[in-house]
């Protein structure tokens, strides 16, 4: 028996479920089959629905664009969300709530660190993705590495220490927020009240 198909497309499994209920077939059977060539792409209640939507003279095979709930995200909220962003580096996405009160902050989350590709870095907002600089001292660094190696062979290995793939810049922020000043704050002792038991 034939390996089955990888990957199939939802239009091409629609597509043989309208040929083999125009046949005849039931949709028990065409589930087999389906299961049998694509694997189990798809479950025996989706099939009996498809032939009846084929039955009853449906011709496309093309899934239908579904409502669902609209995206909250507009080009505006983005665009407003980065130039805050941008303004101030240690901005919080609590912060980032009050300025933009009309969405929630899981929302302004997702904005800020899927759709805009932010991460914080003690506790700035840096882009996630490498910039051309940050590329060339990359590539200047490696070819930097082979040279030693060529020249000094495993003795350089014995002598480098490994990481990952981790890059760390630092930034000097000028700011009177005492949690984006750049220093390190520790915190004070934890105060308890002595709790008097009679």
């Amino acid at each position: 028996m034939a390996a089955p198909i990888q990957s199939p497309t939802k239009c091409e499994v629609f597509s043989v479920i309208r040929f083999l209920n125009a046949k005849g077939e039931r949709p028990a059977g065409i589930h087999k089959q389906i299961v049998a060539v694509y694997g189990n792409v798809m479950n025996r209640q989706n099939v009996t629905k498809w032939c009846h939507e084929f039955s009853k003279g449906r011709a496309d095979v093309h899934d239908e664009q579904r409502s669902g709930r609209p995206s909250l995200i507009s080009y505006n909220l983005l665009h407003e969300t980065d130039g805050e962003i941008r303004a101030n580096r240690c901005v919080m996405i609590r912060e980032l709530h009050h300025i933009i009160p009309e969405v929630s902050k899981t929302t302004i989350h997702e904005i800020v660190t899927e759709n805009l590709g932010y991460r914080k870095l003690c506790t700035s907002w840096v882009p996630k993705m490498l910039m051309d600089d940050h590329k060339m001292k990359r590539m200047g660094s490696a070819l930097k590495f082979l040279t030693h190696y060529a020249q000094e062979g495993d003795e350089f290995l014995d002598s480098s220490v490994t990481g990952d793939e981790t890059w760390v810049f630092t930034t000097l922020l000028n700011s009177n927020n005492s949690h984006c000043n750049g220093t390190i704050r520790i915190p004070p002792e934890p105060k308890y009240s002595k709790l008097q038991f009679q």
